[in-house]
């Protein structure tokens, strides 16, 4: 517990949260920025204002997903970290699974503050950093080119290029199939823990991530089915964090039911 308070020490905030108040002065730079180009193009103040109104509701649902990923990675890398990290370019997916990966590299099997030392938190923030930093580097060669099939997607004479109908793009399919490859390797993990030398199946182990899993599934399942049938895009904005809450709860409902 002494390393977890180091992590959550006054040096550790004011050098997290120096960095965070840096890209808030820099968004707020380009909201008003933002404004003022929209008033001198001539787009209406009060048709601003809507959007304004409504940009900032729907990210207040999303952002509630991101403050569970600082709450489950408080516990084991302080607080300070992965709110700067959640915070700043990192990702809920992301964070959570190179933290994982890491602690499992550095050798002290898994996210947990009682086997945390200050080599392994090196090592996990680290990775954490180095390996979502490439998208900004990345921008700086190709973001002109790739700015410019943005323009005008449907109308290859303006240097877009045209996609065919239903079809998604390479980008898309390469997410989609990164995500459904590394789902099943967890869940592959999980099952190949619970099936034991001789072949027979113990449920005591790694069956409560599977039934976490499950149950978080089927929550996504119910809100892609409530947008695909009311046609209401807005679930998007709740859609994660809702199955997030859903999967805590499955967790804390099923490790009291074995417990």
């Amino acid at each position: 517990m002494e390393l977890l308070a180091e992590l959550n020490s006054p040096v550790m905030y004011l050098i997290c949260g120096g960095i965070i108040l840096f890209v808030s002065v820099i968004c707020i730079v380009f909201a008003v920025r933002a404004y003022r180009a929209g008033r001198q193009l001539g787009i209406d103040e009060s048709k601003m204002k809507r959007v304004i109104t409504a940009s900032t509701t729907f990210a207040v649902l999303p952002s509630i997903g991101i403050l569970l990923g600082v709450i489950a990675l408080s516990g084991s890398l302080g607080t300070p970290w992965p709110w700067l990290r959640l915070s700043v370019i990192g990702a809920l997916h992301y964070e959570t699974q190179v933290a994982e990966a890491a602690s499992e590299a550095a050798g002290i099997g898994g996210l947990s503050i009682a086997n945390m030392t200050p080599e392994a938190f090196a090592t996990i923030a680290f990775l954490m950093s180095l390996c979502i930093m490439w998208g900004m580097v990345l921008v700086i060669f190709n973001g002109e080119a790739y700015s410019r099939r943005l323009v005008s997607p449907s109308h290859p004479e303006k240097g877009g290029k045209k996609k065919k109908s239903g079809m998604s793009g390479f980008g898309d399919t390469a997410m989609t199939a990164m995500f459904i490859g590394l789902v099943s390797a967890y869940i592959a993990s999980y099952i190949g823990t619970i099936v034991s030398g001789n072949g027979m199946f113990s449920f005591q182990g790694s069956w409560l991530p599977l039934a976490v899993a499950v149950t978080s599934a089927a929550a996504m399942g119910v809100f892609i089915y409530i947008k695909n049938r009311t046609g209401a895009d807005w679930v998007d904005s709740f859609s994660v964090a809702g199955s997030m809450l859903t999967a805590m709860a499955a967790a804390i409902f099923f490790g009291r039911l074995i417990g």
